[in-house]
């Protein structure tokens, strides 16, 4: 009985082959709108235009990230200097006194001309924004915290307008 059983199961195809759909007699010829083209239908969906940016958003986001990885790599080298070189770590902070760090490379090629000791420590920090960009930056979490940092913000907003407007504070009339 299980024999037989394998068998049967054995020569059934879940799959027809090419000879059985090629020979395929259809008892109806479908209506003109129901039949099938030769590339299926997709739906035309466009971005939002963004008016006022000469780029896209994300092209100056991306310029922000980057002047942040810059940043974070100052903040690196400058904890690792503290430690285990704190001459450098006196000419690093001196040279951010006098130099603001929001444009990460005016800074760097600033940093570079300023001397050749300076120019080691620009070169670290090249080094440190390069790696921590991409191997240590977690781009999937920053993605899921922007977004439920947005809808927090947009629901938190809501409430308190929601609140503002309508005189009850938990089911309690206020005004």
């Amino acid at each position: 009985m299980e024999y037989s059983t394998a068998t049967i199961f054995s020569q059934l195809s879940l799959f027809p082959s090419r000879l059985q759909t090629e020979t395929r007699a259809y008892p109806f010829k479908p209506w003109p709108w129901m039949q099938r083209t030769s590339q299926p239908n997709r739906l035309q969906c466009h971005k939002m235009y963004v008016p006022g940016f000469g780029t896209s958003p994300e092209s100056t986001a991306a310029k922000h990230l980057h002047d942040f990885f810059n940043y974070i790599a100052v903040k690196i080298v400058a904890a690792q200097l503290q430690s285990y070189n704190p001459e450098a770590y006196e000419e690093l902070r001196e040279f951010l006194d006098r130099n603001p760090l929001s444009d990460g490379d005016k800074f760097c090629a600033d940093l570079m001309r300023e001397s050749p000791r300076h120019k080691n420590l620009a070169l670290r920090i090249l080094e440190v924004r390069s790696a921590y960009c991409k191997e240590d930056f977690e781009w999937d979490n920053l993605k899921r915290l922007a977004s439920k940092m947005v809808d927090d913000s947009n629901k938190k907003l809501m409430m308190d307008y929601i609140v503002d407007t309508s005189c009850t504070v938990d089911g309690k009339q206020i005004c």
